[in-house]
């Protein structure tokens, strides 16, 4: 079965299991799930698209406007796909839906007029990825990691933190992706602030760089730091102590083991390494796909890890993070956001060594 017919299977089995005969997705990231990478946005920063889908006894819909459908149904290929396009003037109301969901019970990704909200089970759809999503994944995290490295380079005491988020989002851009999130703080800023929005603040001796790029609706995140002239000791047990709870989180995310379970073990080695209220302080990340995050993991989080599920976790302590994509192999994890030649720090779990992130000291 491929991707396309395998998704349209889990919408069915869906609808059936709330004995409903209808769904409407309308989130950018449902949107490009189902249909296998599409985009249906304009705006990148909205989390509704300029498109939704209509899936009905009937057949399947993509319900637009006509500034929209051209490219949908050409450069996206949904009627290759076998979705009817239903497009109306962009001056006028669009009621296709109302139109072909009258008499029926639906569901949606979301608040939606008379919609059973079925938001919980569609994100857990996401987060399951199929092995198409996996590869495209790895290509992702490829082009994730490659675009932090050249920006990383171009970085330079005195440039303010908007030139930095340039950089990382030129590179990221000319790589064919979006940076979605393009986190950038400098010195005494990376302390005080865990998502720090780039400022005119000029770059002294230290700088953190966070990116969450979006391609084929995937979300790849990654965040690295360098420090210019030697690290302070305070510093680098920070960073030391980064490293061990993240090689512990992603040592524990294996297939069966649920994400409490996987947070508790996390929030012990915070506690080993001398940090242990660190862990209130910020979210310590979740299973990726659709969304940066499709929901982020608590010490009570009872869903469980599969394999081919792709996670993306954080851990922080003011001043440092630990940040790369992991994708759930059978036997192991896969990093993948690598970037060849970095500087690691030994993190050892489970009597097992793992090379996690340093922070780059340029002296």
């Amino acid at each position: 079965m491929n991707e396309f017919d395998e998704k349209q299977k889990h919408i069915h089995a869906l609808l059936a299991e709330h004995k409903l005969d209808a769904l409407i997705l309308q989130r950018v990231g449902s949107f490009a799930w189902a249909t296998c990478g599409a985009a249906s946005y304009v705006n990148t920063a909205t989390t509704g698209g300029a498109a939704s889908l209509l899936i009905t006894p009937a057949g399947r819909y993509v319900i637009t406007n006509n500034i929209e459908a051209p490219r949908l149904g050409q450069e996206e290929k949904l009627c290759e796909q076998g979705w009817e396009l239903r497009a109306a003037p962009w001056y006028g109301a669009n009621n296709a839906i109302a139109e072909l969901t009258r008499g029926l019970k639906f569901g949606a990704d979301g608040a939606y007029p008379g919609a059973t909200d079925l938001s919980y089970e569609i994100t857990r759809l996401r987060a399951n990825l199929t092995p198409e999503e996996g590869a495209r994944f790895r290509v992702l995290g490829r082009l994730c990691a490659d675009a932090m490295a050249r920006a990383l380079r171009a970085v330079r005491p005195g440039q303010t933190e908007y030139e930095i988020a340039a950089l990382l989002g030129r590179e990221t851009q000319a790589r064919g992706a979006q940076p979605i999130v393009n986190l950038i703080a400098t010195d005494e800023r990376a302390f005080k602030f865990r998502h720090p929005l780039p400022t005119d603040q000029k770059l002294d001796k230290y700088a953190m760089l966070v990116l969450c790029g979006r391609k084929w609706g995937l979300v790849c995140s990654i965040t690295r730091l360098v420090h210019f002239g030697k690290l302070p000791d305070a510093v680098r047990r920070k960073a030391e102590a980064c490293a061990r709870v993240d090689a512990t989180l992603i040592a524990a995310t294996r297939p069966g083991k649920t994400l409490g379970e996987i947070f508790q073990r996390a929030v012990a080695t915070y506690a080993e390494a001398g940090f242990a209220d660190e862990w209130q302080r910020h979210h310590q990340g979740g299973p990726a796909g659709y969304e940066p995050r499709e929901f982020v993991a608590t010490p009570n989080s009872s869903d469980a890890v599969a394999v081919g599920q792709a996670y993306a976790w954080n851990p922080s302590i003011a001043g440092t993070k630990s940040e790369d994509t992991i994708l759930v192999g059978t036997n192991d994890n896969e990093v993948l956001t690598l970037i060849a030649g970095w500087p690691t720090l030994p993190a050892t779990v489970d009597g097992k060594m793992m090379a996690r992130p340093a922070i780059l000291e340029i002296i």
